[in-house]
């Protein structure tokens, strides 16, 4: 249960602010504190962090529902009937859902770290982005008699903040660079989908989705560029590496590769991950 009081009160840094939303269950507050903490970080009324911010979170705050179970246990989705494009848009919904905490967690978990004040300009700029994306799923759920929660969902997501929790190198190649690079290569045909089916409605959502996404991956190939070279590091195999010891999935082909090149991610650092574009 959250603290009622804590939403009255503003934050005095960043990192406060981002570690109140991560922790905040329910989810119009979620989107409430992360658009406050926007708003005070663009407005320059924030410093970055202090030590009497909170103690960072191990998960996010949740709602009691959707019940999270085994990736493997949650069924295909098809755009073909009205049941499936229901349960498509809710398992988006939960993507873009952890996707608010994943740049909350990526601002809180790094302040420390020496980079200029622009890193956290884009990864605030992206948890305002998601906190839309999430407010716009849950809009069309509501449309089509349905909401966030009713659905099992899985909990993959934040298995990656556990894996890259020790390094922002390694928090850069997993999420924006393999996650959020996935869904430049998946969208293009699930928007043939459903324009197929006549579900204008979720493609206007998703065409958003799409474009913001392509940011998104351009910001974290920016910082994980910036790093590589302040440390020495070729970016292509330092990805890999990377990717290697900390991804559990797999890499899959096809990759959408004109999307991920706009956002500055080239064929050099994903084909060799991928056995079958070899």
């Amino acid at each position: 249960m959250s603290d009622t009081g804590a939403i009255d009160r503003m934050p005095s840094t960043l990192r406060q602010a981002a570690i109140e939303a991560l922790l905040e269950a329910d989810l119009d507050r979620k989107v409430e504190r992360t658009n406050t903490a926007c708003r005070l970080w663009f407005g320059r009324r924030l410093g970055v962090h202090a030590p009497t911010d909170p103690a960072l979170p191990d998960r996010p705050g949740r709602p009691a529902e959707p019940m999270l179970v085994s990736p493997r246990t949650v069924k295909r989705r098809s755009v073909h009937t009205p049941a499936g494009r229901i349960a498509m848009i809710h398992a988006l919904a939960h993507i873009e859902l952890n996707a608010i905490d994943l740049a909350l967690d990526i601002v809180a978990r790094f302040a420390a770290e020496k980079v200029p004040r622009s890193f956290f300009d884009g990864w605030m700029t992206v948890a305002q982005e998601e906190a839309k994306h999430f407010g716009l799923l849950s809009r069309r759920l509501a449309e089509l008699d349905s909401h966030y929660g009713a659905l099992p969902a899985h909990d993959g997501l934040w298995q990656a903040v556990e894996a890259t929790s020790h390094d922002l190198g390694a928090r850069l190649a997993v999420v924006p660079l393999i996650l959020e690079a996935r869904g430049l290569d998946v969208t293009p045909s699930l928007l043939e989908k459903l324009h197929a089916v006549g579900d204008r409605e979720t493609a206007a959502i998703l065409e958003i989705i799409y474009n913001d996404e392509k940011k998104h991956v351009a910001i974290g190939a920016k910082w994980f560029r910036f790093l590589c070279a302040r440390q020495g590091h070729n970016p292509a195999e330092r990805f890999q590496e990377l990717v290697r010891a900390c991804f559990r999935g797999e890499v899959k082909a096809p990759f959408n590769d004109r999307a991920r090149a706009e956002a500055g991610l080239t064929p050099t650092f994903y084909r060799a991950l991928s056995p079958l574009s070899r």
